[in-house]
């Protein structure tokens, strides 16, 4: 029987310092995350240094509980397993060097890990018997990426954003709309109630797989301008979501076809949002496609999914150097 690999995972990229221990890639026996959320609403978003403050007081005893909870040693793990980018250069190299510093006390091998490639293995544990080649649909607050996952480290961007990011725009609109930080959650919970045809909003599409979300950023605002007191709140919410919706499906269907594949995934923390995940199941029967997302908790930032893409990495001898540096506008497949 062969023996089981234990990644200690890391993620400090944004704004949630998390630590988790996972067992052959999708068997999570802890995921601690402390998130800065309430630290940053009254900001209306991230700010970079607090962000980076913050990960420094709790990085430690995070690193602590999430080995408590996993009851293991550090001698007991097999790979120290770090996010090194993308993400807030200042947030990342609080998990780095982190993670430099244990595996170099502990004779570990540091794995370091893509934030992107993170999101696409929490489907990894949620669904214990998914296998690539399949598509990635990653929407978050910072990329929007059609991916092919053509092996459990090979993968291939079939489109991206060309400006703002999906889950940006969801805070952007509810920035707009007065209903706070993070967008994503109040928007999804004041569409349940909106009617998603009252407002035409733009949709915007390529000859290519890309997205752009900008216009219909541009006309959220314009219509809240110009309506002001009129403006229902639940119906521009629910039709903002509709829309984007949309356009996500319209180019997940076309990317299917391109690539020949009958496997889906979502990821990111927009995979959490209840239209999107209830569309995606729709267009998966409708289309004879197998459809997949992540338990809630592994949608947004968190180390397991690290950890689980940290696994793939170590099992095929991608070591990295204890040099190995932050690069916050890192690249998947670099």
């Amino acid at each position: 029987m062969s023996k089981d690999i234990l990644c200690l995972g890391i993620e400090s990229s944004c704004d949630e310092t998390s630590v988790a221990v996972v067992k052959n890639g999708r068997e999570v026996l802890s995921n601690v995350i402390a998130t800065q959320i309430d630290i940053h609403k009254k900001y209306g978003g991230v700010v970079p240094e607090i962000a980076s403050r913050n990960h420094v007081e709790n990085i430690t005893y995070v690193v602590k509980e999430a080995l408590e909870k996993a009851s293991v040693s550090i001698d007991e793990i097999d790979a120290i397993c770090p996010t090194y980018g993308p993400g807030l250069v200042g947030a990342l190299l609080v998990g780095l060097s982190t993670a430099k510093a244990l595996a170099y006390a502990s004779k570990k091998p540091l794995v370091g890990v893509h934030h992107i490639e993170g999101h696409i293995a929490a489907n990894y544990i949620t669904h214990k018997d998914l296998k690539p080649p399949y598509l990635c649909l990653v929407v978050s607050g910072g990329h929007s990426h059609l991916v092919h996952v053509k092996d459990y480290t090979d993968f291939e961007i079939l489109g991206r954003t060309r400006d703002d990011a999906v889950g940006e725009a969801f805070d952007k609109v509810a920035r707009v709309l007065g209903l706070g930080y993070p967008g994503g959650p109040v928007i999804d919970k004041r569409a349940k109630n909106g009617n998603p045809h009252v407002y035409n909003l733009p949709r915007t599409y390529f000859e290519n797989l890309d997205f752009s979300f900008s216009g219909i950023k541009t006309a959220v605002l314009n219509l809240a301008n110009k309506e002001k007191e009129n403006l229902n709140i639940d119906d521009l919410c629910a039709s903002f979501e509709e829309a984007v919706t949309e356009m996500l499906t319209t180019n997940v269907l076309k990317a299917v076809k391109q690539i020949g594949v009958n496997k889906i995934a979502i990821a990111g923390g927009v995979s959490a949002n209840s239209y999107l995940r209830e569309r995606m199941k729709k267009i998966g029967e409708e289309n004879g496609l197998e459809v997949y997302y992540p338990e809630l908790v592994l949608c947004t930032d968190n180390a397991a999914m690290i950890a689980a893409a940290g696994y793939n990495n170590f099992m095929a001898g991608k070591i990295s150097e204890l040099n190995l540096n932050a690069v916050p506008n890192l690249k998947i497949g670099d």
